[in-house]
């Protein structure tokens, strides 16, 4: 990966500790300034990334800063190391001191709380982990950078259209005290889908698009060990931000966004949002590059087709079909139009489940409407029940509530055609929800 800028190193020392480590990791050249010409110098020297010490600013100061950054084009980082006041959402923290503090900070309502950073030994040294956690967040640049140039219309897309209770879904796993507290927490924020144990963790992850783990209290140091290991060895998931509210961890992992906090809900949610919503960023530019790639048919948002180029391929399929004979079924997946979260994961699972014989589109009335090629009703029934049984524990917004739609099956009849099918899937659909 080719670096697109210099490094602008922000802080009112000389020359902080973390700056030597950008030398180690090859990340050149670097820019220092203070904090007085913070914003002037992101416009002169137009940065990769920048990197603040937070530590000797107030927050008129960061936020400043923050609000200069977010208005650049592609995707500018912008890390936090160790913040003592609270940070804008486009602000990534980064704690490079892993021992046992107290931190005041001061909430976005001037109130003010206390809350213990309790913080682990390094996970292979803070040069490593900032290094890691710097090259992460110039990957997801250069990918912001890769879909500026691909697509063809001047459509704007930047990190502040990413809204992670629209957007993100995050992955808290826990069983203790903590564990409502953070769900609370989180749930306000973004989506949450709750697991007990690491077993239906790794479920999840293996079925849904997660933006971000939040690991709490109720487990040993010797299960939260082999989890984040297994999270190592996995590409897919190696550079998922994950916060650990609890355990002491002795050996090094090589996960670049992982930090960990104290059990407090407030902090953990601090810690994990600003990267949760780079990371939802980033699959949000990944599917931006799948629908440029596929001329425009595929929904960036949701990864099924739009809505014009699912019914083009539909009255395609029932043509096809009659002529050659064999079995087509469409499943309708509705869901509450009350929380339109709900029909977005719906619709991100059922694109990530589904196989790649069928395809689907989110409609206009809350649903997401799926067709099975050559498959019966029996076999679509079977397929829709799986699907559905996947989407039964996502929170959305302020409300911890289940999502599992109705749904509702249809298959082809000889003299059927693309209306008189949908027709009957939405007569089906009213009859079943009376």
């Amino acid at each position: 990966m080719s670096q697109q800028g210099p490094i602008l190193v922000v802080s009112t020392a000389r020359r902080p500790s973390f700056a030597a480590t950008l030398d180690v990791g090859r990340l050149f050249p670097v820019v220092e300034t203070g904090w007085a010409d913070a914003v002037r110098a992101v416009e002169q020297v137009q940065p990769a990334a920048v990197l603040a010490a937070n530590s000797d600013t107030d927050e008129a100061g960061l936020a400043e800063l923050a609000a200069r950054v977010a208005a650049r084009q592609p995707y500018l980082p912008l890390i936090s190391v160790d913040p003592q006041v609270p940070h804008p959402d486009n602000v990534i923290p980064f704690f490079q001191t892993q021992t046992l503090q107290t931190q005041t900070l001061q909430t976005q309502t001037l109130q003010t709380q206390t809350l213990q950073t309790q913080t682990l030994q390094t996970q292979g040294g803070s040069s490593d982990r900032l290094v890691a956690r710097l090259r992460a967040a110039l990957r997801v640049r250069s990918l912001h950078a890769t879909v500026m140039r691909r697509l063809v219309s001047a459509t704007p897309m930047a990190l502040s259209h990413i809204d992670p209770a629209r957007d993100a879904t995050v992955l808290l796993i826990g069983r203790g005290g903590a564990y409502p507290a953070l769900s609370i927490a989180l749930g306000e924020r973004t989506g949450v889908v709750g697991a007990l144990s690491i077993e239906a963790a790794a479920k999840h992850l293996n079925v849904r698009d997660i933006d971000g783990i939040v690991l709490g209290e109720g487990f040993s140091p010797r299960v939260i060990d082999a989890f984040l290991t297994v999270l190592t060895e996995d590409a897919r998931f190696r550079n998922l931000p994950v916060v650990v509210t609890a355990g002491d961890l002795a050996p090094a992992y090589d996960l670049p966004n992982l930090e960990v906090v104290s059990d407090d809900a407030a902090q953990a949610v601090a810690t994990v949002l600003p990267l949760v919503r780079q990371h939802a960023f980033e699959t949000h530019l990944s599917r931006t590059l799948k629908a440029i790639d596929a001329d425009g048919l595929i929904d960036a948002r949701t990864g099924l087709l739009t809505r014009e180029a699912f019914e083009r391929d539909f009255a395609s399929a029932i043509y096809q079909t009659q002529q050659r004979g064999g079995g087509l079924s469409v499943a309708r997946f509705a869901f509450d139009p009350e929380h339109p979260r709900a029909q977005f994961d719906g619709a991100r699972i059922i694109s990530r489940l589904m196989r790649q014989m069928d395809f689907g589109a989110a409609q206009e009335d809350s649903s997401v409407v799926v067709v099975f090629a050559e498959t019966d009703l029996k076999t679509a029934h079977t397929i829709a029940r799986r699907l559905s049984s996947v989407m039964r524990h996502t929170s959305h917004g302020n409300r911890d509530e289940r999502s599992e739609p109705a749904v509702t099956v249809a298959t082809l009849l000889p003299n059927d055609s693309a209306k008189s099918l949908r027709s009957r899937l939405q007569e089906e659909a009213r009859r079943a929800a009376s």
